[in-house]
């Protein structure tokens, strides 16, 4: 028998793990998931220094894992068998022509390919290895396994149960243990599968995680000479990989290919702009990439606020961790710039920003397994902050009931992850709502959510115009009205929403631009327009808003005079009395 391993210096951490699993007989039934799509670093032994040949997941196990075992097998439900050593279909064919004798059968003629025809006769061959004179090796590896045994919400046939049962009993059979038989399934997404196979003790899980900075560097050097990088980027490998976080060796090779196809430079912007489209394609629908052209100088008003977020920035530019919260909840009444606030905090620390969409599915299973597929794409971008807006409604609580448990499950996995201090600094998330009182406790506690932040609308006439001068200048209005108290009497009220909608009702009726093209408007169109606008939201429903800002600030020196000394016993009264006067509306 042929069993012995390569030397395992060289290879990746899931390899090595698995070869650690393999050598102290942990068991013989092994998960992979994580990110087995992309190419894995295979050293080539023989060459000094050790160079790398990058492969496919399953060919990186059949030819550098399992390459000195007698019998290596790949099986998947689009392709059958496929058998990656000569002695592997020479003696499951002599198993097949054993069962046509007994059962009159036609098995050998033609090896089957439908999982359980497949799994039957692979069932028959580990027992006539028991009675073999010399063990030997054996590797069988189900590469989309989420095909062969979904998660039990998706076990809509019996093949999907029965071709489960052969894997338990494998996975828990003495003879096959004590042998040298391996079992390997492949999946992207641990929740995908049988929940019964990855919890079972028999079976070990191992995550192939994206590649880090380093990893990425080694792929690109590799596949890429100096003079490439000299004759058609504005970065050097080093740089290229350190601003690459998060994206996989597939996706790194789609960007040089695109550079090479299309005859352009890869420049920082070039990259942004690709980088932004391949993680947008890979998690489409379920993550937005946020790029802010902004910085914080574009938010009116919120000094304090601002301040805050300014140390943060400067804490983590300057590798300062252990001080930067680990999240944000932005509260404020509708129309009070939260999360433009978020997205140009974003565009000024300089690093990738992501906003939730809805990962939710109406198939049970399907929403543990996009939860699962984000949270291992934001582990693998840090640095990055997050976004997830009407957080409130968003993220839903514990006590969630109709839906099998998924809610639950979801709610304390991305609890458990927002809690983990390894990403201090590294992933910011900001819970942006107008109304924080209907948010988890679990969610906005110390260790998640630290800082409470809250926003308000303009207090004085000076922060009216400073709001009013930044929106004319983001619309990129022309016009010779310079204070807000030229259009209306008492802009008290008023939201950056509210102007930015008046503004854009002064617009569309303008009548001339200016030779740059902008929009000129009129002191008398802007006035018509500030007249004829009546806010949408009620007087109660802002009230409720900014009073549950106010409750849930965690510093009194950014709230605004008018409501730093409230007492909080009175703030409450109020806000349970226009929670009944809104329920009764």
């Amino acid at each position: 028998m042929s069993d012995t391993l390569p030397r395992f210096e060289h290879y990746p951490a899931w390899a090595r793990a698995l070869a650690h699993g393999i050598r102290a007989r942990l068991g013989n039934t092994f998960v992979l998931h994580g990110n087995t799509h992309d190419l894995q670093p295979a050293p080539v032994e023989g060459r000094v220094p050790i160079a790398t040949d990058f492969v496919p997941t399953a060919s990186f196990l059949a030819d550098w894992i399992f390459g000195r075992r007698e019998v290596v097998i790949e099986y998947q439900r689009a392709n059958g068998p496929i058998f990656h050593t000569r002695d592997a279909h020479r003696d499951l064919t002599e198993v097949a022509a054993t069962i046509d004798a007994v059962h009159g059968t036609d098995l050998s003629r033609a090896l089957p390919r439908d999982p359980i025809g497949f799994c039957t006769l692979l069932d028959a061959f580990f027992k006539h290895l028991a009675y073999r004179p010399q063990p030997i090796g054996v590797a069988v590896i189900f590469p989309y396994a989420e095909t062969l045994v979904p998660d039990s919400a998706l076990e809509s046939s019996a093949e999907d149960r029965a071709v489960r049962v052969f894997i338990q009993k494998w996975s828990t059979d003495p003879v096959l243990i004590a042998a040298h038989v391996t079992i390997v399934l492949v999946t992207e997404n641990l929740a995908d599968i049988s929940a019964r196979l990855v919890r079972s003790p028999q079976t070990i899980e191992i995550e192939v995680e994206r590649p880090d900075v380093a990893g990425r560097q080694r792929y690109l050097e590799a596949v890429r000479d100096p003079a490439w990088f000299a004759a058609r980027a504005d970065l050097s490998a080093e740089r290229l990989a350190a601003m690459t976080s998060g994206l996989t060796r597939i996706q790194l090779r789609q960007i040089l290919a695109s550079v090479d196809e299309h005859g352009t430079r890869l420049d920082a912007k070039a990259l942004r702009e690709q980088k932004k489209g391949v993680i947008e394609a890979e998690c489409f629908g379920l993550l937005e990439y946020v790029e802010a052209p902004y910085s914080l100088d574009m938010v009116a008003g919120h000094e304090g606020v601002k301040l805050r977020l300014r140390r943060a920035a400067d804490a983590i530019l300057a590798g300062r961790l252990r001080g930067v919260p680990m999240g944000y909840l932005i509260a404020g009444p509708v129309g009070s710039a939260k999360t433009f606030l978020v997205t140009c905090f974003a565009g000024e620390i300089g690093f990738p920003c992501v906003k939730f969409l809805n990962f939710r599915s109406q198939w049970q299973g399907v929403t543990e397994g996009n939860l699962e597929k984000i949270l291992k794409l934001l582990h693998a971008m840090w640095p990055v902050g997050v976004i997830i807006d009407e957080a409130d409604a968003f993220l839903g609580d514990r006590n969630q009931q109709g839906d099998s448990g998924t809610s639950n499950r979801v709610f304390a996995q991305l609890a458990s992850f927002m809690g983990n201090t390894e990403y201090r600094g590294r992933i910011v998330w900001f819970l942006i709502t107008s109304r924080p009182d209907l948010l988890p406790v679990d969610l906005k506690r110390q260790g998640r959510a630290e800082e409470h932040l809250a926003l308000f609308y303009p207090q004085t006439i000076d922060e009216h115009d400073e709001l009013f001068r930044i929106m004319l200048r983001k619309g990129q209005v022309t016009t010779p009205v310079q204070s807000i108290r030229e259009v209306t009497d008492d802009p008290s009220g008023l939201s950056g929403a509210d102007i930015e909608a008046m503004l854009a009702r002064a617009i569309l009726m303008a009548d001339s631009v200016d030779e740059a093209g902008h929009p000129v408007l009129s002191a008398e169109a802007l006035r018509r327009s500030f007249a004829d606008f009546i806010p949408a939201t009620s007087p109660l429903e802002r009230e409720l808003q900014i009073l549950v800002a106010v409750q849930e600030c965690t510093s009194r020196e950014i709230l605004p005079e008018a409501y730093r000394d409230l007492d909080r016993s009175a703030v409450l009264t109020r806000v349970n009395e226009l929670r009944a006067l809104l329920r009764d509306v």
